[in-house]
């Protein structure tokens, strides 16, 4: 054996304790979040009070709240307001339904409606407008 190939194979060796092998990454995937089925009044009220919110409009919707459910919704949306309208509706209805039931639920106590008969975007402005006209105005 020459000089040379004494020298090469010193090297392999060599080279072999150095070589650094990277193991192959884990992967992780979560799996697609399935959501609830809604009913389709409470969609159209879902998106009759994310318009409010953008106008920022949600004076009535206060006086029928009585177990802070519109802070949770509100602080929901304005976490989540980047979301297009259809997917932010179906989302709020995935954490929050429960809070938008009680409201309903406190709006059919005080006002004569049934909030499920109410499958319209109109029919919920029709409502806060007349409900808004209840409102006494200010004396000052």
């Amino acid at each position: 054996m020459t000089e040379e190939e004494k020298n090469t194979n010193t090297n392999e060796e060599e080279n072999d304790e150095l070589k650094v092998v990277m193991p192959e990454p884990n992967r992780v995937v979560m799996t697609p979040e399935v959501f609830k089925e809604q009913p389709d009044y409470l969609k159209v009220f879902a998106n009759f009070y994310i318009a409010q919110f953008d106008q920022r409009d949600l004076e009535i919707m206060n006086l029928y709240d009585t177990d802070h459910n519109v802070v949770d919704i509100n602080h929901y949306l304005m976490v989540n307001i980047h979301f297009p309208r259809k997917t932010l509706i179906k989302n709020v209805l995935q954490y929050h339904d429960y809070n938008f039931k009680n409201i309903l639920e406190e709006i059919k106590k005080d006002e004569d409606i049934d909030p499920e008969s109410m499958t319209t975007y109109e029919a919920w402005a029709d409502w806060y407008e007349a409900r808004r006209k209840k409102i006494p105005g200010s004396l000052s």
